[in-house]
């Protein structure tokens, strides 16, 4: 097995990704991303990596880069973070439209303005429909195992799809935490050398998503939103692999203390760790508290959201970001959909916290609980709350 060592979590990730011997990466920095970029490019200067370091003017001409690669057949890597995200954007439905296995790292931030460089999910909740595979590690193992499984899931025959990880930027990018790196043997035995389904080649000319009148393009909308439901197959077959090799298991829906639990929370990213110590400070003064984690956003697990709160009686449902004048956050509104038909759900709660990378602690966890316990005749479900505003 790999050595257990400390690292910073952007590093670890950089090391991870040079262990999947991509052919190109093409990475502008920003923060709190940068660190992957600049780890990546010292790699190959080092002779470390034997890959392309392309040095772009920009987020989107990143992208543009390894959209380029990736369709000439290249295992393409990059990574980005807020602004640089949004400038991204125009590009996203394109990769996943043309099918290209493109691995991104999202060190997710707040998005401007005001400018703020810390943690919440402003940036990767506008990117939700871009027809992009979405992740989220929790730490920074995680961070490196997710890293690893989204080539093989890109790259799947049956997928062949753009995979972006989700790592909390600061609270999780910038800690140093003990992780066990896998070994480049182990790497090569989990992930197999690319071969790519279609490729680009000056020989053979072709053209590739270049225009569709509406003839067929509801059909081609239609392809690929099939394509990315049907992914799951995939996904959790090497989540599958994964655990039988790294005794490491993933599910798209992880639960702690759920199952007899009246009340859960549920969380995305991050948050679970210091979630967790909520739940147990709560059972040992006899609350019933459960904690559902969210770990695909996109393919969306319903079947496996819906077991996971059938039997509770509340279900606290946190955001990182907010839909400015919808019904609530974007993962709120996305749960109240899932069970939407269902005939027995708990009441659902909204809070939104932690903007622009506001501490919240164990503390906060366990008021969320106990104001959705005192609301016993759930007034205030299905409505969503500003966690800790304070009094102007």
């Amino acid at each position: 097995m790999g050595k257990r060592v400390g690292l910073e979590v952007t590093v670890a990730v950089a090391e991870a990704v040079a262990l999947c011997r991509i052919d190109m990466a093409g990475v502008y920095p920003i923060t709190p991303q940068s660190h992957i970029a600049e780890h990546l490019s010292t790699l190959v200067a080092d002779g470390k990596l034997d890959a392309e370091f392309v040095t772009v003017e920009s987020e989107h001409s990143a992208m543009s880069a390894v959209i380029g690669a990736s369709g000439a057949g290249a295992r393409s890597y990059t990574a980005t973070s807020s602004q640089g995200l949004m400038l991204m954007h125009e590009l996203l439905p394109i990769a996943s439209a043309m099918r290209l296995p493109i691995t991104m790292a999202i060190a997710n931030r707040a998005v401007s303005g005001p400018l703020n460089i810390l943690n919440d999910h402003s940036d990767i909740m506008p990117q939700r429909d871009a027809g992009w595979i979405v992740v989220f590690a929790e730490n920074g193992q995680e961070a490196i195992d997710l890293s690893i499984q989204a080539f093989k899931i890109a790259e799947h025959k049956d997928v062949m799809l753009p995979v972006s990880v989700n790592i909390d930027g600061f609270q999780l990018t910038h800690m140093v935490e003990p992780v066990e790196m896998p070994t480049q043997e182990e790497v090569d035995q989990f992930l197999p050398p690319f071969v790519p389904h279609a490729t680009l080649h000056p020989a053979r000319p072709v053209t590739m998503g270049a225009f569709a009148m509406s003839d067929y393009f509801t059909e081609i909308m239609k392809a690929k939103d099939e394509a990315v439901k049907n992914s799951k197959k995939v996904i959790l077959e090497v989540w599958d692999e994964w655990a039988k090799m790294f005794d490491r298991s993933y599910k798209p829906v992880e639960t702690y203390k759920a199952d007899d639990a009246d009340v859960l929370l549920l969380t995305m990213g991050s948050m679970g760790e210091t979630a967790q110590l909520a739940i147990d400070e709560l059972r040992v003064k006899g609350v019933k508290a459960g904690l559902v984690k969210l770990r695909l956003w996109r393919p969306f697990p319903f079947a496996e959201i819906k077991a996971a709160v059938k039997n509770a009686k509340k279900l606290i449902v946190t955001d990182r970001a907010v839909s400015f004048g919808g019904p609530g956050g974007p993962v709120f509104s996305e749960i109240k959909s899932a069970l939407y038909a269902e005939t027995r759900r708990p009441a659902i709660y909204n809070y939104i916290y932690g903007l622009g990378g506001r501490d919240i602690t164990v503390h906060d966890f366990v008021g969320m609980f106990e104001k959705i316990i005192a609301d016993t005749g759930n007034v205030a479900a299905d409505t969503y709350e500003f966690w800790g505003v304070r009094e102007q």
